[in-house]
């Protein structure tokens, strides 16, 4: 079977698709693929402040926070830092019309702008979105 991947130039990452990948949760061997076969694979910073945060919920360790972004930079992923204007604006008009977290907002806009699937499992906040066609989704379960 051939892989949808191997043709996608860039994916981007939301938060829930790397949490799933480091914790070895159903859908990790989409990402660990993605990672491993698209020359892309971005991921907006507020979306890293997302895992960062799931580090430290779940160890209690504050040095967790550390730890998982020390792993994330060890991975051939881009970190978008800066969002240009494009990305904010169409960020701001996502939140607007749908009920969607501003974390969520951000990487969906990042796919939006760079023509790329959001490579997610969170069907409770995007499934309403793709229906609408915005974006294309890769969903990891």
């Amino acid at each position: 079977m051939k892989s949808a991947l191997k043709d996608e130039p860039t994916v981007v990452l939301d938060a829930c698709a790397l949490i799933a990948f480091f914790n070895d949760e159903p859908g990790a061997e989409v990402v660990a693929e993605a990672l491993h076969v698209v020359p892309g694979v971005e991921i907006a910073a507020i979306n890293l402040l997302e895992i960062a945060y799931d580090a430290v919920r779940r160890s209690g360790q504050p040095h967790s926070a550390r730890d998982i972004l020390e792993a994330v930079r060890k991975l051939p992923i881009s970190i978008r830092r800066d969002i240009g204007d494009d990305v904010l604006e169409m960020a701001a008009c996502l939140k607007a019309r749908f009920r969607i977290s501003l974390a969520d907002s951000v990487a969906l806009a990042v796919a939006a702008v760079c023509d790329a699937p959001l490579v997610t499992s969170d069907h409770h906040e995007f499934d309403a979105i793709e229906a609408a066609g915005i974006t294309r989704f890769l969903w990891i379960r």
